[in-house]
């Protein structure tokens, strides 16, 4: 498969999962969107989370960087990219624990190792941010996270701002150009 049939193919896969729905939701962030990508369908999905791997570890062929997943949502992703590439990760908590370690990120990290950063949909970018930054104060070097889905509202810019490239597999504008004749 081509890097072109990519896009095609992760965007059926997301639709056959029933990953992509319309309507009214209210986001993370507190927004509301006339569409959802709904995470947690398309990573439990094994068709649609071999695709996002196998995309993700295509991208990813030029670095040995470790990988890092956002907790709670992008841990699937991560562990499946990494076992493609026969790579550790870690994984990157919203907040520290309360309890045992108290870390916030999981999983071995020596100071100055490059990281790059695995999410699953970027809105504002912010829970990005907060992962590169959580993973910065650690000691990694982190300028690149890549996302299977960007709804191109303002996470690049927000990212750019931290010297952070965000990379997607897919965007908003191809996840739903179709949209009209689906409906």
């Amino acid at each position: 498969m081509t890097d072109d049939d990519r896009p095609v193919e992760l965007i059926a896969a997301l639709r056959a999962a029933d990953a992509v729905r319309f309507g009214e939701f209210e986001l993370s962030h507190g927004g509301t969107s006339d569409y959802y990508v709904d995470k947690y369908l398309f990573e439990t999905d094994p068709d649609c989370l071999g695709l996002i791997a196998d995309a993700f570890a295509d991208r990813l062929a030029d670095t040995d960087a470790t990988l890092a997943g956002v907790a709670l949502g992008a841990v699937p992703l991560v562990a499946v990219t990494a076992d493609r590439l026969g790579r550790p990760y870690v994984i990157a908590r919203k907040q520290a624990k309360e309890y045992g370690t108290g870390n916030r990120i999981e999983g071995r990290l020596e100071a100055g190792e490059e990281v790059v950063v695995l999410e699953d949909i970027a809105t504002t970018g912010q829970s990005a941010v907060d992962a590169v930054e959580a993973l910065r104060e650690a000691g990694a070097v982190v300028d690149r996270v890549l996302v299977v889905v960007d709804r191109e509202e303002g996470a690049t810019e927000r990212l750019a701002e931290h010297d952070i490239e965000l990379e997607s597999l897919l965007t908003a504008s191809a996840l739903l150009a179709d949209r009209d004749t689906d409906a």
